[in-house]
């Protein structure tokens, strides 16, 4: 998997619960349903995400019930990843655990605007505002997270 993610930028504040990523409403509806649902406190995140889209959070992204659901929906949209001032630690897991990057980097909310293009290099730390020409560092992973990352998650990364 190529650790490098590069895309339109799409914004949410603090303590994003995992009840947003996946609500329970959905749970048991097909992915149709689903996806149409995921996000929804967003005017048009979930009419207009595109793969590759990157999301840029404020405090506590994943905060709330320990759904696994919530980092699968993520990726099963083509997000590219999440980068926020903070990640609740299960959602972080969670994330990790399915192959989803996620990033901390304090101070990217006041950073990035919506719709701006960002690339963020999971293996450099580096997160370029492309459409403002900034620079961040954002927090750096374990190179045995990034092992997992790469292989798709946790399972792929046994079966390896």
């Amino acid at each position: 998997m190529d650790m490098i993610r590069k895309g339109r930028v799409w914004k949410f504040g603090d303590d994003i619960s995992t009840d947003y990523l996946s609500p329970s409403f959905t749970l048991d509806e097909p992915w149709e349903v689903t996806k149409k649902k995921v996000l929804h406190i967003h005017d048009v995140f979930t009419r207009e995400c595109r793969e590759g889209d990157i999301i840029v959070a404020g405090e506590n992204f994943g905060c709330g019930s320990s759904r696994e659901s919530a980092a699968v929906n993520l990726k099963r949209l083509g997000i590219g990843c999440v980068v926020a001032d903070s990640i609740a630690r299960i959602f972080f897991r969670n994330c990790m655990a399915v192959g989803f990057p996620v990033m901390i980097c304090k101070g990217i909310t006041e950073a990035v605007a919506e719709g701006e293009i960002l690339e963020v290099d999971f293996e450099s730390s580096a997160i370029i505002n492309q459409t403002q020409s900034k620079k961040l560092t954002g927090g750096r992973l374990h190179p045995d997270l990034l092992n997992i990352l790469k292989s798709g998650g946790i399972l792929e990364s046994l079966n390896q």
